[in-house]
């Protein structure tokens, strides 16, 4: 199973329209906030199903903080992290996807692309695909899952 993973778009419809292009063929998208209401224009350019959480910039809005959703086997925790302190640091990311009994956690709010693994929780920030933070620039990624193989990596936009 391959899926696109985008955050932090801030309504750059030109930047999601690259990430579909640089991210290629999948099977479904994630956003993970900060204008989750670009998923709507995510799924009208792909056809297909995205979920999307809500960021501490979107406001009023029908998305959830959180979503779990199991997809080929995992559990994924898609959240924006901005409720578990992700700019500073990924610990209480860890402790709560321990919590949850997750396999993966996707998040964003800090805009730079990160993976890492805790023992064997998968932790994904695509980064910003319109807003890049540091000496980053603008990303998004692909999650693959395969029997019990899990594999993240960052594409660039």
């Amino acid at each position: 199973m391959r899926i696109g993973v985008i955050s932090d778009t801030h309504g750059s419809v030109a930047s999601i329209e690259q990430a579909v292009l640089s991210v290629g063929a999948v099977e479904m998208w994630l956003h993970a906030g900060d204008y989750s209401q670009d998923a709507a224009h995510l799924a009208r350019i792909t056809g297909l199903a995205v979920t999307a959480v809500a960021g501490n910039c979107d406001g009023i809005t029908a998305a959830k903080v959180d979503e779990f959703i199991t997809v080929a086997g995992k559990i994924i925790w898609l959240t924006h992290g901005h409720r578990y302190r992700a700019k500073e640091r990924i610990v209480e990311l860890v402790w709560w996807g321990r919590q949850y009994g997750v396999n993966v956690i996707v998040y964003g709010h800090s805009h730079v692309a990160d993976i890492a693994w805790q023992d064997d929780l998968l932790l994904f920030n695509p980064g910003s695909a319109g807003y890049p933070r540091g000496r980053g620039d603008s990303s998004c990624g692909l999650l693959m899952i395969e029997g019990d193989q899990v594999e993240a990596r960052i594409v660039p936009i």
